[in-house]
C-alpha cells in the first residue's frame, strides 16, 4: 500500500497489513507529522481526483506549478516514482512483538528494582521485625540466599 504524507507530500510504501480498514494513526518517517490514515477515505479520494480536471485560467507561475505538480503526482509505476526528487519509498516492516535488546531491557529493570526493593528492607529492617516477629526469620533466609548466590558467581569467575 502507498502512502502520502499529507505534510510534506512524501510517498511511502507501508504493509497494507499493518493498516486496519477502520483505519489508523501514522508518523511521516521524513517530518515526524502525525495523522489518523483511513484506507476507505483514502480511495474514495484517489477516484474523486481521477474524476475532477481543475481548469486553470490564470497561466500560473513557477512556483504554484511546483506545488500544484508535488500535489497530484500519481504514483503508477515505481520507475516514475524514482525519477522524482521530492519522494522517498521506505518499506516498513512489522516490529517482533519481544526482541532480544526489549528482553535485556526487561530484565535490567527488574534487577534494579530487586536491589531497590532489598535495600529498602535491609534499611527498616528492624521496624519490619516489630512489625511482623515471623518475618526475621524469612528475611535472614534471603540475605543468606543472597550471599550463597554472591559467593557462586565469584567461584565461576
Amino acid at each position: 500500500m502507498i502512502i502520502e504524507c499529507i505534510n510534506c507530500n512524501k510517498i511511502f510504501e507501508v504493509n497494507s497489513e499493518l493498516i486496519p480498514e477502520n483505519g489508523r494513526t501514522i508518523q511521516c518517517g521524513s517530518c515526524n507529522y502525525v495523522w489518523f490514515y483511513n484506507p476507505k477515505i483514502a480511495n474514495i479520494k484517489k477516484e474523486i481526483k481521477q474524476d475532477v480536471e481543475i481548469d486553470v485560467k490564470e497561466k500560473p507561475t513557477i512556483s504554484q506549478t511546483k506545488k500544484n505538480e508535488a500535489k497530484t503526482f500519481k504514483v503508477e509505476s515505481y520507475s516514475k516514482l524514482k525519477d522524482k526528487k521530492n519522494y522517498e519509498i521506505t518499506k516498513y516492516k512489522p516490529r517482533k512483538s519481544l526482541s532480544f535488546t526489549k528482553l535485556l531491557s526487561y530484565l535490567i529493570v527488574f534487577l534494579i528494582t530487586f536491589v531497590a526493593l532489598l535495600v529498602v528492607i535491609d534499611t527498616f529492617s528492624t521496624y519490619l521485625y516489630q512489625l511482623f516477629p515471623s518475618l526475621e526469620l524469612v528475611i535472614f533466609s534471603l540475605f543468606e540466599i543472597l550471599k550463597d548466590i554472591k559467593l557462586f558467581i565469584k567461584d565461576l569467575v
